[in-house]
C-alpha cells in the first residue's frame, strides 16, 4: 500500500507537507500541491479514510434514516427516487452514505444519539419519520445535524426539506372547482403524518376561498395505502352519493379509489372525478390516466444531502426549503356541465 511517505519521498518534500496538501490546506504552495496530487495519482495513492477521521474528527459519512418504510411501500417508488437524489449529490460532494432503519422496539432501549454514534456518521436525512415518533424530540434537540424529510420542524442543527404540499393540495381542488365540482371529498393519509396536514389545509383553504363549507365528514382517512384509498373511496360513494370528485392525498391512494369504483360498477371520470398527488410513475399509465400533483422526489435528495453537507461545513444556509409542485392534468378528472 502506497503512503504518505512514500509520495513524500517521491516530491523531495516532508510528510507534513504532503498531508497538508491532500487534506486541502491552503498554505501550501499550489504548485507544490499539484505536484504532490500528480504523484500520489501515479503511484495509485488511497487515503486511510479511517486514520484520517480520527484527525478530524469526522467521517465525511451522512446516514439515511428510513422509517416505516414496507415492502407494501415499494409501488409508489416514492423513497427510491428521493434515495437518488440524496445518493448523487452526496457523491459529487465526496460524502458516504450509510443506510440504517430503526423500529418502535429498537428505539425502547436505544437512543438517537447512540445509533448515530454506533454507525459513525457526521449527519443525518431523516425520512418517513411520523410526528408521534419517540426519536422526534431528541432530533430536533440533538447536536447532531439533521435533516427531515416532509417534517417541518426547525432545531438549531435541524432544517427540513419539502414539496409545498398546502398549495399543492389548494391548486388540485382549485382544479376541480374549475371544472364545475362542488361536492369535492378528500381521501387523506393518516393524522400522524405532516403532509396530511398541510394537504388537508390546501383543501381547506380552497374551498374556503370558494365560499363553500368545510365538511369534516367529507374526509376520510387512506393510510396512505392502496386498501386504504380503495375502502375510502367506496364508503363515500355509498354514504354520499352527492359526490361528484375525490382528492386523493397520495397516488397510491387514488390508484386504490380508481379501483373502487370500477369494482361498484362505476367509471372514472364519467361518475365521478379523481385526482391524486405525488405524480408516481404508475399514474401516466393506468386507465384512465391519472390527474395528479407533481412533487419533485429526486430534487428532494438533492436538497436534502446539499444542506446536510452546509451544515456540516459551517456554511450560512436556510433551515427551510420548500421545493414547488404542479399539477399534472390527465384523463380522470371530467368538467361538468352548467
Amino acid at each position: 500500500m502506497v503512503t504518505i511517505k512514500d509520495i513524500a519521498k517521491s516530491a523531495g518534500v516532508s510528510v507534513t507537507t504532503v498531508s497538508r496538501a491532500l487534506n486541502g490546506y491552503d498554505d501550501v504552495n499550489e504548485g507544490t500541491r499539484l505536484k504532490i496530487k500528480t504523484i500520489a495519482d501515479e503511484l495509485g495513492y488511497s487515503p486511510n479514510m479511517a486514520a484520517r477521521s480520527l484527525i478530524s474528527k469526522k467521517t465525511k459519512t451522512l446516514g439515511l434514516l428510513l422509517s416505516n418504510i414496507t415492502r407494501d411501500s415499494s409501488k409508489d417508488n416514492i423513497a427510491y427516487e428521493v434515495l437518488c437524489g440524496i445518493n448523487d449529490r452526496s457523491g459529487e460532494l465526496d460524502y458516504d452514505l450509510v443506510l440504517f432503519s430503526t423500529t418502535p422496539q429498537k428505539q425502547s432501549i436505544k437512543s438517537y444519539k447512540t445509533l448515530c454514534q454506533e454507525r459513525g456518521v457526521d449527519g443525518v436525512i431523516i425520512m418517513g419519520i411520523r410526528l408521534d415518533d419517540p426519536y422526534l424530540k431528541e432530533i430536533v434537540s440533538s447536536e447532531i445535524p439533521c435533516i427531515l424529510i416532509d417534517i417541518t420542524l426547525q432545531g438549531p442543527n435541524v432544517a427540513y426539506v419539502t414539496s409545498d404540499n398546502t398549495n399543492g393540495a389548494l391548486a388540485a381542488v382549485n382544479h376541480l372547482l374549475e371544472y364545475g365540482h362542488r361536492e369535492i371529498a378528500m381521501i387523506n393519509g393518516h393524522t400522524q403524518a405532516d403532509v396530511s396536514l398541510l394537504r388537508l389545509e390546501g383543501y381547506r383553504r380552497a374551498l374556503h376561498q370558494a365560499g363553500m363549507v368545510f365538511d369534516e365528514t367529507l374526509v376520510l382517512n387512506g393510510q396512505f395505502s392502496e386498501q386504504g384509498g380503495k375502502e375510502a373511496a367506496c364508503r363515500i360513494m355509498t354514504e354520499r352519493p352527492e359526490v361528484t370528485a375525490l382528492f386523493c392525498a397520495s397516488d397510491l391512494m387514488a390508484l386504490g379509489a380508481l379501483q373502487g369504483v370500477k369494482e361498484m360498477g362505476k367509471k372514472v371520470p364519467d361518475d365521478i372525478s379523481i385526482i391524486g398527488f405525488d405524480n408516481i410513475d404508475l399514474t401516466a399509465y393506468c386507465t384512465p390516466a391519472l390527474s395528479t400533483v407533481h412533487q419533485y422526489k429526486y430534487e428532494l435528495g438533492t436538497a436534502a444531502a446539499q444542506v446536510l453537507i452546509d451544515l456540516l461545513e459551517g456554511k450560512d444556509v436556510s433551515h427551510h426549503v420548500m421545493l414547488a409542485t404542479d399539477v399534472i392534468q390527465r384523463e380522470s378528472v371530467r368538467r361538468l356541465e352548467a
